[in-house]
């Protein structure tokens, strides 16, 4: 029976066959070539005729190098990286492995610093066949991007300060912005999280919010607000007058929302106010 044809992909995992063992570790079968897995990263009982799981990547010299290391990301893929060094060759970031990813300075959305993290793309430069960054999130968003729709649920990675507020990455297929002035939680930056289509503006811009939009936004204050009531021997000193940050405190909500939730129960007979509190009726 003929062998099949193996195929291998350059920054991505690869389930390849062990064919030879030296010293200073093994051959691995990648098709055109041998790939050298040093004995480091060998796991161990792994023998010729084993199929294992590896990342390939190049090394200094362009040879491809296979590694049982697991990189924070792979080729095709954003990551949320730190800088590691910036020399006369680009920008290089710590994504994991031994070898440090880079991105040329043409790359840079803007001047990249030492111990700062960035959103990047990585991909192979089909010039000279190396995994890069870039930071230029624009040129790789999808051209049929997702049309999304207010109020719907999103997962985000939020990614860099602005004057306006946050910018993020939405569904790895679009980018928007979280408002500081509406920001009512911690938010963390370069981790997923759920968001909310807030607005999507004429010119394609996406608003976003952390906040649950509309009525069941109201409904899911409500409830908070009477979990702590109870918690708290039934009695809240919150009213209107209360300070934004200090309801936010208590809360996690704005004020404009603890208000439309007071103004609910109170309607519902659920609660009654006081001149220095609410309770729980």
């Amino acid at each position: 029976m003929e062998k099949q044809r193996v195929e291998i992909a350059l920054g991505k995992y690869n389930n390849l066959e062990v064919i030879k063992e030296l010293e200073f570790g093994m051959y691995l079968d990648g098709g055109d070539e041998e790939i050298l897995i040093p004995r480091s990263y060998i796991p161990e009982g792994t023998k010729i005729g084993d199929f294992i799981d590896v990342f390939l990547y190049r090394d200094s010299e362009d040879r491809l190098i296979a590694t049982t290391m697991k990189p924070f990301a792979q080729v095709g893929e954003f990551a949320y990286l730190t800088v590691k060094d910036v020399n006369q060759l680009g920008v290089f970031l710590d994504w994991g492995l031994v070898k440090d990813l880079l991105v040329p300075f043409g790359e840079q959305s803007h001047k990249m610093a030492v111990g700062r993290k960035y959103l990047v793309y990585i991909y192979v430069d089909t010039q000279t066949e190396r995994i890069v960054a870039s930071a230029k999130i624009d040129r790789f968003l999808p051209s049929d991007k997702i049309s999304f729709s207010e109020g719907q649920k999103v997962s985000i990675l939020p990614y860099e300060y602005t004057d306006l507020g946050i910018k993020c990455l939405i569904e790895n297929n679009s980018q928007g912005v979280l408002y500081k002035n509406e920001l009512f939680k911690n938010v963390n930056m370069g981790s997923l999280q759920n968001a909310f289509i807030k607005k999507v503006r004429e010119d394609g811009k996406i608003d976003l919010t952390l906040e649950i939009i509309g009525f069941d936004r109201i409904e899911e204050c409500k409830i908070t607000l009477l979990n702590e009531l109870s918690a708290n021997n039934n009695f809240l000193e919150l009213n209107d007058k209360t300070a934004p940050e200090v309801i936010y405190a208590s809360l996690q909500m704005s004020k404009k929302d603890f208000k439309k939730a007071v103004g609910g129960l109170l309607k519902e007979g659920k609660i009654q106010f006081h001149n220095n509190g609410i309770s729980l009726l």
